[in-house]
């Protein structure tokens, strides 16, 4: 039998649960699937809401043919078999419409690998359908970005994932005789928040549940949780909770704990650029004024991830975490940015003064734009609008 999340996998977008942005009434995605167009695209969002889905739903209105790749295991050869396999097609005219190649986790993909993908791309010798859940402006090359429109898809909100849960039970009642498809509303509560917007973390764990207690409720869905059917997951709940200890151990300069939190990360084949991408924020956000360097020697060690991959990369990292830890530590800058931008949220657009503003016209000047201004002004001068004369937003050392 087919996963839970396979069986209850939509058909059609009249059965397609969120992203109503794209895929309501008049929103680009709906549109496309109405006309049975299709282009190259690019799917961002996080794991479990619907990228694969939302693929195959398009491809089927546009009666093409469908290849779904993962970017952790295809390579060139795959790309030019579904390439070789369609060429004999080129020659039918209108009536010719290129494959659609749904490649899940884009980014994983080399430099290397989405130059030999673009030539196809561009010539239309297939429809491209990339789909990611890393910032595609840093993982896709600007070429292959510029030939495809990229689509944010969001984390599902509470009320979708309340009717994933109401399917989930319609289904487990057809396949477990004896299951009681009522859920009392604090489990389900529970669910939508263990979910954290993801479907098939839903999925995943009410069907282990069902299969091994034959009921759901908050007991039995915990302990589900704590037995090895649940291993470490890149898109579940050990893998936020691995790198939100990797993070306080750095924080709290304890490097023992933060180069196992790292191992166990590199073990369970954890993404290298995503550790070091957190280990570069961390730099700022923690370490700061304090050993302005660290953000240095962050950026080196995720370019040096970048360019070497594993498993040597792993050994830039223990470096690079090791240095981390023994760094002073240092919020202000980070806090007193996020100061200021709660005001810049609260108060809007005050005025600039009038001393700070650009004046490149002769009209501009004779309403005092930019008069009395000084290069190199007494530092308690106040350059601040008027309405928060005198506000302190970054401690002084």
């Amino acid at each position: 039998m087919q996963p839970l999340a396979n069986r209850l996998r939509p058909a059609d977008l009249n059965h397609f649960i969120g992203q109503s942005h794209l895929v309501g009434d008049m929103k680009p995605l709906k549109v496309a699937h109405d006309m049975g167009h299709i282009f190259s695209m690019i799917f961002w969002g996080p794991p479990g809401v619907g990228k694969t889905t939302l693929a195959r739903i398009l491809s089927q209105a546009a009666n093409t043919t469908f290849y779904e790749l993962s970017a952790v295991s295809a390579g060139k050869a795959d790309i030019k078999k579904i390439i070789t396999d369609h060429q004999g097609q080129r020659g039918l005219g209108e009536s010719y419409s290129p494959p659609l190649l749904f490649l899940d986790e884009i980014h994983r993909f080399s430099k290397s690998q989405q130059d030999y993908l673009l030539p196809f791309v561009e010539k239309g010798d297939l429809v491209l359908i990339g789909a990611t859940t890393e910032n595609p402006s840093f993982e896709v090359i600007s070429p292959l970005l510029s030939r495809t429109k990229v689509f944010v898809l969001n984390p599902l909100t509470e009320e979708e994932l309340s009717k994933i849960i109401d399917a989930a039970l319609v289904e487990l009642k057809k396949t477990h005789s004896k299951f009681r498809s009522k859920l009392q509303p604090s489990t389900r509560e529970w669910l939508i928040t263990y979910a954290a917007g993801d479907a098939r973390r839903l999925l995943t764990l009410i069907e282990h549940t069902v299969d091994l207690y034959g009921k759901l409720d908050q007991d039995s869905l915990t302990t589900t949780l704590q037995t090895t059917l649940l291993k470490y997951d890149k898109k579940g709940e050990e893998h936020y909770d691995t790198i939100s200890a990797f993070i306080k151990s750095m924080r709290a300069s304890n490097a023992d704990a933060a180069l196992y939190y790292l191992a166990r990360m590199v073990d369970a084949g954890e993404d290298p650029k995503f550790i070091a991408r957190r280990m570069v924020i961390f730099a700022s956000e923690d370490i700061g004024l304090a050993v302005p360097t660290a953000l240095v020697v962050a950026n080196a060690v995720f370019d040096a991830v970048h360019k070497v991959g594993y498993p040597e990369a792993q050994i830039t990292m223990a470096h690079g975490v090791a240095y981390l830890c023994h760094c002073k530590k240092d919020r202000s800058a980070y806090e007193a940015y996020f100061a200021a931008l709660a005001d810049v949220r609260k108060l809007g657009n005050l005025p600039i003064p009038l001393e700070l503003r650009n004046a490149p016209t002769k009209l501009m000047k004779e309403l005092s734009y930019g008069k009395g201004y000084q290069m190199y002004p007494d530092k308690d001068v106040n350059l601040l609008p008027k309405k928060l004369k005198n506000k302190q937003y970054l401690k002084q050392p």
